[in-house]
């Protein structure tokens, strides 16, 4: 019909209540911690319904729900990802009583222990140490050594840690950007993003941590694809882009014959270029059978890939990167975790260069999840584009003047490198760490 629509919905289950024919797609622990084989599957038979209730106390199932298509939603989409921001809808009420809401339900609810500035230092000391580790997996593999998983959940965790203390600051380590190991910190950088991301969606610690070791191992195919066909500056013949596509098969194979119980990695490695509408690969699964954490990978992979400058392309902004995925939600990403992920990021998240409407430029330090258009930001350059001496930071949610009294607002956010700006510079020589960033009251 043409007022209706069919949506995937998710729903918490107690296990008391499994019935045969429901789908699950997680539970409320890590899928390796429980003996089932794989990650996502429709319960057959009684034995199966037992077998959860011995080992989980819910589980999250995903079924369809028919909606009523309301006027709103055509505006929302005119207006794009900015019109999705300065919406007031709050997502929508379950339509039975008892079921859960389409959007993924929350278990726990975090807070930031500590300010940006105190965390940042040991930020990036974690930051640098996940980089050192994923160039030393994708080198090692591409010699045939052997993953060393003990060190890769390690330095996982401890990114998990920093990343649960306070997300702002590995967030904002993420947007630095270095085109000559582009493989490896790409990595790094989509495990510390799906990190915040289930930060973010109220999964419990030891699903994030899960997630993040995901999203570092996600694309350990590529060690098996030529660098002439991986680091090309120009396009890919027909050819070339089979080969790469290849990379998703290699990274199952090469993650299944460690041995170890890496189930959702595999699943991640194998299923994070699927898309919702069928149309990925290498399988071209529709969206029920992709497992959930390939579906938030692709979405971060994305992300980060849009936001970096490689051999053949420039970096975009991050408002440009949530305008691409929002313009593909429904067809190549989930729409109710695309939804959540642009909510996460905001429109000026941690690192970017942003310039102020009187000209000035900072750099974003902290964004609020109540205040996405009024982050804290760190001035670095003038009206006359010069650098700044003395520490500035603004929390633009108290409405400060510029010295004509007008109250600061931003203009634009532009790409690292912009007006000679690199935030990496600010990063080493302690400019942020430095600022006066007050301390929360629980410290």
């Amino acid at each position: 019909m043409r007022g209706t629509y069919v949506e995937l919905i998710e729903t918490q289950v107690d296990v008391a209540d499994l019935e045969i024919g429901m789908h699950v797609i997680r539970l409320d622990r890590p899928w390796e911690d429980t003996d089932f084989l794989v990650q996502g599957f429709i319960i057959n038979d009684i034995t199966e319904i037992h077998a959860l209730r011995r080992q989980c106390e819910f589980v999250v199932i995903e079924g369809v729900a028919e909606r009523k298509r309301q006027p709103a939603d055509k505006a929302t989409n005119r207006r794009g990802v900015a019109g999705f921001f300065k919406s007031k809808q709050k997502p929508e009420k379950a339509l039975k009583s008892g079921a859960a809401p389409s959007s993924p339900r929350k278990r726990v609810s975090y807070i930031n222990k500590v300010s940006v500035g105190r965390e940042l230092q040991t930020a990036t000391m974690r930051f640098e140490d996940a980089q050192l580790t994923a160039k030393s997996i994708m080198s090692g593999l591409r010699v045939s050594r052997t993953l060393d998983l003990n060190n890769a959940r390690k330095v996982v965790n401890s990114c998990v840690e920093s990343v649960l203390r306070n997300d702002n600051a590995l967030m904002l380590l993420t947007k630095i950007k270095n085109q000559d190991e582009y493989t490896a910190e790409h990595c790094i950088n989509v495990s510390i993003l799906a990190a915040a991301f289930g930060k973010s969606l109220g999964m419990i610690k030891g699903e994030i941590q899960n997630l993040a070791l995901c999203g570092l191992l996600h694309d350990v195919g590529k060690t098996r694809i030529p660098n002439e066909v991986l680091n090309k500056p120009g396009r890919l013949t027909d050819d070339e882009f089979a080969l790469m596509r290849n990379h998703a098969v290699h990274g199952r194979t090469i993650l299944m014959s460690t041995g170890a119980s890496l189930q959702s990695a595999v699943d991640v490695a194998f299923s994070h270029h699927e898309r919702v509408d069928g149309k990925g690969y290498p399988r071209g699964l529709q969206a029920e059978n992709i497992p959930y954490f390939a579906k938030i990978i692709a979405l971060v992979d994305t992300y980060d890939a849009i936001t970096s400058t490689r051999v053949y392309k420039k970096a975009m902004a991050s408002m440009q990167a949530l305008e691409i995925i929002y313009n593909n939600r429904g067809t190549q990403f989930d729409t109710e975790l695309a939804d959540a992920f642009i909510r996460m990021v905001g429109i000026y998240p941690p690192g970017s260069i942003v310039e102020m409407r009187n000209g000035e430029v900072g750099i974003v330090v902290e964004s609020y999840e109540d205040h996405r258009l009024k982050p804290k930001v760190l001035m670095v350059r003038d009206v006359n584009g010069s650098s700044i001496s003395t520490s500035k930071v603004l929390d633009l949610r108290e409405s400060p003047v510029d010295d004509s009294g007008r109250v600061y607002q931003i203009s634009k956010e532009v790409p690292d490198g912009t007006y000679g700006i690199i935030l990496q510079d600010y990063v080493k020589n302690g400019s942020i760490i430095t600022a006066p960033l007050p301390l929360l009251d629980s410290e």
